[in-house]
Formats: structure tokens, sequence, C-alpha cells
């Protein structure tokens, strides 16, 4: 059997409690899927491993935008195309307000999420960047044990648009081909026999991921070889809601549930 393990976002900023945008859990959620590697390292194929991958400046941070008094969201707060429209918010910069507005507009189109404002995470260079110690780890030794290479998939680095799926960005950009569908990630794991998925956070960049994954299948039924590690990832708080409305969604397309501790390759 061809055992493929999809890692989402498993970094510092998610998993540590110091982390800036720390999911509660997320840190044990990291330490029973090590286990699970250090169980199963000499029967894992291939380990992929997404890095959210952002910019101080970016759509999604505080500092992109500023209100009629010239302060700065606070994190979490919600903005939309209307709101931009009345001038309740306007870019920090004037020149980025046209395009700023024409994003909101076409995330409103698509209807997936609306926009939040997320502190600042997942810093290029930065200690939040980095793989939590723990799953890092072993996944090195996973590597040094079979002679492989884990497929590290950065994502998020274009400052124009909000990026939770590995496999594209909340709304493409024509100009920037890292936006754009990863169609080498998905005929990689279309080549797998099972998929186990796990990671952070369960209620946007995993469900994003999965969702955008199973849709870019060249056959639907590919979902049934995917098994979420329900004990291996945490949502966000106040969006646990889009980490059960997920679940729902591709269990009945067929995705398969268990735990780090019961799932046992043939």
């Amino acid at each position: 059997m061809k055992l493929h393990l999809l890692i989402i976002d498993p970094q510092n900023d998610f998993c540590s409690p110091h982390g800036s945008l720390y999911v509660p859990g997320a840190e044990d959620d990291m330490g029973r899927l090590a286990t699970l590697i250090d169980r199963l390292k000499n029967k894992i194929a291939d380990i992929h491993v997404t890095l959210d991958s952002h910019r101080m400046i970016d759509i999604s941070h505080p500092g992109w935008w500023r209100d009629s008094n010239g302060h700065h969201p606070a994190p979490f707060t919600q903005i939309t195309a209307d709101e931009v429209r009345e001038g309740r918010w306007t870019t920090l910069m004037p020149a980025a307000r046209t395009r700023s507005l024409v994003y909101l507009q076409e995330l409103d189109h698509r209807g997936r999420y609306p926009h939040v404002i997320w502190p600042e995470h997942c810093l290029i260079g930065d200690e939040g960047h980095n793989v939590f110690p723990q799953l890092a780890a072993s996944i090195h030794d996973w590597e040094q044990r079979r002679f492989a290479l884990a497929d590290f998939v950065t994502k998020g680095s274009n400052p124009w648009t909000e990026h939770f799926s590995a496999v594209q960005a909340e709304v493409p950009d024509g100009a920037d081909p890292t936006t754009q569908v990863n169609t080498g990630l998905v005929s990689t794991l279309e080549d797998a026999d099972v998929i186990l998925l796990a990671g952070e956070a369960l209620s946007h960049c995993l469900a994003n991921t999965v969702r955008d994954v199973a849709q870019h299948f060249a056959d639907p039924t590919f979902i049934q070889k995917m098994v979420l590690l329900t004990d291996a990832s945490s949502s966000v708080p106040g969006f646990e809601s889009y980490g059960q409305d997920f679940i729902q969604e591709l269990a009945s397309l067929g995705m398969k549930t268990t735990t780090t501790q019961q799932f046992l390759a043939a």
C-alpha cells in the first residue's frame, strides 16, 4: 500500500502556545502526529508538508488597511467590499484601494469565506514560520531512515490574496503561477493508495486544501483514498462550525475519519 501523509501548516505560529495565531490544542495534535510518523515510518511512502509563507505587508494583515481615523483594524475584524465602497475601510496606500476592492468583490462572489484580518503570522524568515519542533524531528528521522525527501509546499507569499489552500489561492492572480492550481501536488496525491490528512487549521487551511484537492482529482472516487486524522487537527476558535461543516461535506463524498492511534497501515 502506497501511504502518503499530507500535513497542513504545522508551523510554530499555529502550533506553539506562543505563536501569533495559536490554535488551542495544536501542540498536542502535532505530538500525536509525530508519534504516528515514528510508528509508521517504514510504511509511509511520502510526506507532504504545506507551509503558510506570508509577508508583513499582506491584504489579510492589519497594516494593509485603515479606517477613516487612520487606525488599523484589530485582528479578526471582517472587512467587506461594501465597507470599502462606503469608506469605512480603505487601504493604507491609496494606490492599492481599487485592486483590493476588486479582490473583496471576487471573494464575495466565490462565497467560501469572508475576508478576515489575521495577526501577522508565518512571516518568511521568522521563527513562527518554522515547523513545530517535535514534528520536524519526526519528519527528519523519517527522511534519514528512508533516505527520502519530504515534500515542502509553500503558499501565501503573494500579498494580494489570501491563500488558505495549498492547491490554489482564494482568488488566483493571473500573473502569478504560485497562486494558481498546483497540479503537481494533486497528481502526486492521486498516485497514493491512502492519503492521511492532518494539520492546522481544520476550519481553514486544511479544509480548503482538501476541498481543492478533491475538486481537482481526475477521478472523483479518489476522495475515498482520503483519511482525516481527527485528533491531529483543530479549528481556529470561533470558527469551529467551519471545521465540522468541512468534515460532513467531505465525508458525504467518501472521505474517511480515524485517529492517529486507531489508524493501522496494512
